[in-house]
């Protein structure tokens, strides 16, 4: 499985701005979720906190935390926007910014 994080046009990559300014332990979190990702492939998002926010658009919430993703063709993650979970459901700001994200790089929504 191969994680693509989302990158701006000018290369920023926006996840990690996002993961380096939590707190170390909330850091530590998203590293080891990446890690399972990583090791065990789509398997482990059954073990993780995830949830189906819109068509082909997931969230993995940790902490206080929620990565928005789409998986695409068969091996790939791609992390499209994190966000602070603040209520019991994805704000749609944060929703259509990861739709918007996802159009970007010509992924299916």
């Amino acid at each position: 499985m191969k994680i693509v994080e989302y990158k701006t046009a000018g290369g920023k990559n926006l996840i990690e701005d996002y993961v380096s300014q939590l707190s170390n332990k909330d850091q530590l979190e998203y590293e080891l979720t990446k890690k399972v990702l990583l090791r065990d492939g789509f398997p482990a998002l059954k073990d993780l906190n995830t949830r189906q926010l819109r068509g082909k658009l997931w969230e993995i919430k940790f902490s206080q935390n929620r990565i928005m993703y789409v998986v695409q063709s068969g091996d790939a993650v791609y992390f499209l926007h994190a966000c602070k979970k603040q209520k019991g459901k994805a704000e749609k700001m944060d929703i259509e910014l990861a739709v918007q994200r996802a159009k970007e790089h010509e992924l299916k929504i």
